[in-house]
């Protein structure tokens, strides 16, 4: 054997064993692609697998499983995607046989990246995420704009003026291709990445300020995240900022990095009407704007109203003849007002015992209505047990950044993430066995979700039935907060009345009842029709209690293609606005200019609420 044949021979078996099998696989994999060979590439995927794509190869946010579900994907998209250029982004490494690689690839209209895990030569999980469009990528770093216009030019606009034309034209003489209803963290954020990719953005919002969302909400709200999952794109909250920030100072920073990011941001504006024009394909949206009715254009219309913005209304016997004061959690003030007052909470989640803790601690008579179990999670166990391998200072001294901690968790499938997640909880009832202990003393019914996965996974089926503790559960301990089990019978004229007979007296009844699906805000500004076209928004088909199967492996109908043309829903909680709005920031940025978007796996109708 000749040297210049030897070398390389040397070198391969000088590598790590965790490298080589992933370049041998990705040797494979890429030769599969070239090919237009669906099966081959699929026999790469072991038989229990799942390829989650976000928009690179499906246009959608989009998870496949098992070699067949491989296969039917790249036959469809094959004809139109051309990926290459796998590279390995850092060594790979290899823990209790499987092998975990980090890489970058390219398809013919952007880049990506992605994380394999290989078990036994096969893929067992496979992330592949678009990250930029080529020749639209984002002005940043080496690409910024300069700024200043050296040199000597008539007529010179400045900054300010380029800045106070657009705003004044944008919307009148000149219509945004994208209009973003709904001004808090996910509107922003999403504007925010859409400004950065030159998309013409107008975010309306029925407050006056950015930030007013948070402002205006109960005194005693704050994140229950810690600050390490919750920045936005592009700019890190401070590195002193609190872990657990009050709700005025998100506010303050939400109109902050409006303003800094330059966003179109149309405060006191409320959308009236929207209608989509299939033969022009754009939208005409009718909206109050301090009083002007405004008549907007937009191509594309993004619902980012929240996924806890709807509120739901109870509709108990006897509402209409109570002779105190109602109100729904979102719209609760705070306690100030309701100092020696009685108040009947209605729910047992992170509102209702926010809002009680609060009003005990100015001296309210509070009693919490508990109509079914819930889950409770101290933050200090969510924090070290939960979240602190990926989201902490402990995360950032390992190289775990925010954004790799984001693609590492949107690596685990949906299908099994419960399975991750499981052994969190269960350290966790161990750890804090006499806190759960003290809580069932006190008459709270306890529930560890539906198969003991704790919190996340109730979040993303459901988006309820559960509280992140700051406080309140010592207060039901301690009899500070009163706690009732039980169903509401009716509301009497003078408080509640349980399905036990038991009356509840009070000055307020607050309904802490949360939130219906989002598309909700369709029915009200688009019609019925629309919003049963597109469906139920939110959660997994888990098929637990609030999720009803079919299985569909990603959120329902968030941040992708609906089956409504130019109608998207985005939102979701802080960590979920950052990520996700950058895979929905280029899906509207590729339809603007005009790209091949072949969806692959739209969205399917089985529930309309």
């Amino acid at each position: 054997m000749s040297e210049t044949l030897e070398r390389p021979v040397a070198e391969r078996a000088a590598k790590a064993p965790a490298r080589q099998k992933a370049e041998d696989w990705f040797s494979r994999f890429e030769a599969a692609l070239a090919a237009k060979d669906a099966q081959a590439a699929a026999a790469l995927f072991a038989t229990e697998s799942y390829w989650r794509d976000l928009v690179s190869f499906t246009w959608n946010l989009k998870t496949v499983e098992g070699p067949e579900g491989v296969r039917e994907m790249l036959e469809a998209q094959l004809p139109h995607i051309a990926a290459s250029n796998f590279q390995l982004d850092e060594e790979p490494s290899e823990d209790g046989g499987v092998v975990t690689a980090w890489f970058s690839f390219e398809t013919d209209q952007g880049r990506g990246r992605g994380l394999l895990r290989l078990k036994d030569g096969k893929a067992w999980t496979f992330l592949t995420t678009l990250h930029e469009l080529k020749g639209f990528e984002e002005p940043m770093n080496e690409r910024r704009p300069k700024g200043a216009e050296h040199g000597v030019h008539a007529d010179r606009q400045t900054w300010a003026e380029r800045r106070e034309a657009e705003a004044r034209n944008l919307g009148y003489s000149e219509q945004p291709y994208v209009l973003v209803i709904g001004g808090g963290q996910g509107g922003i954020a999403l504007s925010a990445r859409l400004r950065q990719l030159g998309v013409p953005t107008i975010v309306i919002d029925r407050h006056e300020r950015p930030g007013d969302q948070w402002r205006k909400r109960y005194k005693s709200l704050c994140l229950h995240d810690p600050v390490w999952y919750d920045h936005l794109p592009y700019i890190d909250f401070p590195k002193n900022w609190p872990v657990f920030a009050p709700k005025d100072k998100i506010g303050d920073w939400l109109e902050m990095y409006a303003k800094v990011m330059e966003l179109n941001y149309w405060g006191s504006t409320t959308a009236k009407s929207a209608r989509y024009d299939e033969a022009k394909g754009e939208w005409t949206v009718v909206v109050d704007r301090n009083g002007e009715e405004v008549t907007l254009r937009p191509k594309q219309l993004v619902l980012a109203t929240g996924m806890s913005g709807k509120a739901n209304w109870p509709s108990f016997p006897g509402m209409d003849r109570f002779r105190g004061e109602q109100q729904h959690s979102s719209d609760h003030p705070g306690p100030d007002a309701y100092k020696d007052k009685r108040v009947v909470v209605i729910g047992s989640n992170n509102s209702a015992h926010d809002i009680c803790a609060a009003l005990a601690e100015v001296g309210a008579d509070v009693t919490m209505v508990q109509r079914s179990t819930t889950h409770i999670v101290r933050s200090e166990s969510l924090m070290e047990h939960g979240l602190g391998d990926l989201y902490s200072e402990r995360a950032l001294a390992n190289g775990v950044t925010t954004q790799k901690a984001d693609l590492i968790f949107a690596s685990l499938p949906y299908r099994i993430m419960h399975e991750f997640q499981i052994p969190i909880y269960q350290k966790i009832a161990e750890v804090d066995a006499d806190f759960y202990r003290d809580l069932e003393k006190a008459g709270f019914r306890l529930d560890w979700g539906a198969d003991g996965s704790g919190l996340f996974m109730k979040y993303l089926r459901r988006g309820s039935g559960y509280y992140i503790d700051v406080g309140a559960s010592q207060m039901i301990i301690d009899g500070r907060i009163k706690l009732k089990a039980g169903q509401v019978d009716e509301i009497t004229e003078t408080g509640v009345k349980l399905d036990d007979g038991t009356e509840l007296p009070a000055d307020l009844i607050v309904y802490a009842t949360g939130y219906g699906s989002m598309n909700g805000w369709a029915a009200d500004l688009i019609s019925q029709e629309v919003a049963d076209k597109v469906g139920k928004v939110w959660g997994l088909g888990s098929d637990t209690p609030k999720d009803p199967g079919p299985w569909e492996g990603e959120q329902r109908n968030m941040w992708k293609p609906t089956q409504q043309e130019a109608l998207w829903f985005h939102g979701g909680n802080l960590h979920q606005s950052r990520h996700y709005s950058l895979y929905l920031a280029l899906q509207l940025k590729a339809r603007m200019e005009g790209l091949e978007t072949p969806v692959y796996g739209l969205q399917e109708v089985h529930h309309l609420k």
